[in-house]
């Protein structure tokens, strides 16, 4: 490992708002008695990957997981939490105030996204240092798009284990090179996918995110089968 890789400031952000338009205040919902910004800020914890980790939210309410955790709160503008603001727009607010290298964006929505996982990407991020690094689960099934066949063909059938995978963002984990990010905002770019982008993939439960009561009936389900409770 060369100095530049251990010199590296990663810092982990989770974000959070209190409103939500499918799931009532789903950030605080309780997954075996766990709400999902406790699990997200433990995880991070427990990795021990991060120089430093942060609570992301417009909400004071927030800041109370912070404390418990012994982590960062950042309290950002209210108005990069209504249902028009993006992820790009506050995630670029955290960064015009907040410095580092790389930051690292945890979802507390994506509960199955387990401490190894955490390790593993950000192992990924040291050793190659793109300007994007993106969660991905590889989906190996017949897929269209517009009703046209993406990796497989209409003229044959191929068998599933034969077919490329799809790759499907699933935004449990993702990390960004903070001057990169600022410098694509400032030209007008879409920071998001700005620069050399990679994607790390991971498995099926991992990229389980909560969104609808359902989601969440599906995560209870499948917590057993995982150890990051």
């Amino acid at each position: 490992m060369d100095n530049n890789t251990m010199d590296l400031n990663i810092i982990a952000m989770v974000p959070a708002r209190l409103g939500s338009q499918r799931l009532s205040k789903k950030n605080l919902r309780l997954l075996n008695g766990i709400p999902l910004v406790s699990r997200a800020l433990k995880k991070c914890l427990e990795s021990e990957c991060f120089d430093e980790i942060w609570m992301n939210s417009e909400d004071l309410i927030f800041k109370n997981f912070a404390d418990q955790h012994g982590v960062n709160f950042y309290k950002r503008p209210a108005e990069l939490s209504n249902n028009t603001a993006t992820s790009e727009d506050f995630v670029c607010d955290f960064l015009t105030n907040v410095e580092c290298d790389y930051i690292v964006q945890v979802h507390s929505i994506a509960p199955l996204l387990s401490v190894e996982s955490i390790k593993s990407f950000v192992t990924h991020l040291k050793h190659r240092q793109p300007d994007a690094l993106m969660s991905v689960e590889l989906i190996q099934l017949e897929a269209l798009f517009q009703n046209k066949p993406i990796n497989f063909t209409f003229e044959q059938k191929t068998n599933s284990q034969d077919l490329s995978p799809v790759q499907r963002i699933s935004w449990s984990i993702t990390a960004w090179k903070r001057d990169t990010f600022l410098q694509a905002v400032q030209a007008g770019e879409c920071a998001t996918y700005f620069g050399k982008i990679e994607f790390f993939p991971v498995n099926a439960m991992a990229s389980h995110v909560i969104k609808t009561e359902q989601d969440l009936k599906i995560a209870e389900a499948l917590l057993p089968l995982i150890d990051n409770s």
